[in-house]
């Protein structure tokens, strides 16, 4: 990995221009970094206002490629066939690229893939899943939490503080996606226990505004509240973080207690919860919504 004067990779591209992905690519060409950008949606990626657009993956491959995406599926599809990233990488002459998943994924499997592209292609895969929303990403104080090779995330620290106020490394490829679980464990609690909150101060004719700044003042608080409290207040579930990806999020959870031998309470009511809410046919709303279903 080629290192800039400024200490940062010198080839990066980003892949997966979505509501992360666009603001993460604004504050890395903010910080002087050269970006190559490609997402399946051009426009998207040409609304980023900056950067390279490149029709294919292929096109896009540089030594450093972080993809936003919302699975590892769809990073997984990136690599084969003459449009993909390893054909890319080969014609660009590149011996040992990176690639970051930037995306919430099964540690599991993503330990198993990172494992499968070292051995077969020479890729190194570092799971560095975010928290801190769209919000967060937008200003550049995400939370980033890492696994994998520990000298290769030293190197790719000083990218990921151009878009994140903090960065954890834990240990081998999949810690960062296991610490990420335990994130979405509070924030599905957190969602869910200012729902029934507030359902119960509107079945109460209680002004929920004035609930909310009471709630501000003492250990209520929490950034779930600051940034998605007026969500409640007008009745307003569309986009956001989707009820489903929350689903998603919970069954990872699932799967990683399960290795590890534990029974979550709170995480399983959630994601019978959840689930309850998406077969209901709210699944594209954000998680939030599953005030809907508590107000019945």
């Amino acid at each position: 990995m080629d290192i800039s004067s400024a200490g940062l990779p010198a080839s990066v591209a980003l892949l997966g221009t979505g509501p992360m992905g666009a603001p993460i690519a604004r504050n890395i060409i903010a910080g002087g970094v050269p970006l190559t950008l490609w997402n399946r949606t051009a426009e998207k990626a040409h609304a980023v206002g900056g950067g390279t657009v490149l029709a294919s993956p292929a096109g896009a491959a540089r030594a450093v490629v972080l993809t936003v995406l919302p699975d590892l599926p769809q990073v997984a599809a990136l690599l084969p066939g003459e449009d993909g990233l390893l054909a890319g990488w080969k014609a660009a002459g590149i011996g040992h690229p990176v690639l970051v998943v930037h995306g919430t994924v099964s540690p599991v499997a993503v330990a198993a893939f990172a494992a499968e592209c070292q051995r077969d292609h020479g890729v190194t895969v570092i799971d560095a899943p975010l928290s801190g929303g769209t919000i967060g990403a937008e200003e550049g104080r995400l939370s980033t939490m890492v696994g994998g090779p520990r000298h290769v995330v030293e190197q790719l620290e000083p990218l990921f503080r151009l878009y994140s106020s903090t960065v954890a490394w834990f240990g081998g490829a999949g810690a960062g996606s296991t610490v990420k679980a335990c994130n979405q464990i509070v924030v599905a609690a957190t969602v869910t226990a200012l729902s029934e909150a507030m359902a119960l101060a509107a079945a109460s004719g209680l002004d929920l505004e004035q609930v909310q700044s009471i709630l501000a003042g003492g250990l209520a608080n929490s950034e779930v509240l600051r940034q998605k409290g007026q969500r409640w207040v007008d009745a307003d579930f569309e986009g956001g973080g989707s009820a489903k990806n929350q689903l998603k999020d919970l069954r990872f959870i699932a799967e990683v207690a399960a290795c590890a031998g534990l029974t979550l309470p709170v995480a399983g009511s959630l994601l019978t919860a959840f689930q309850k809410m998406v077969s209901a046919g709210h699944g594209d709303l954000d998680h939030t919504g599953i005030y809907l279903g508590i107000r019945g």
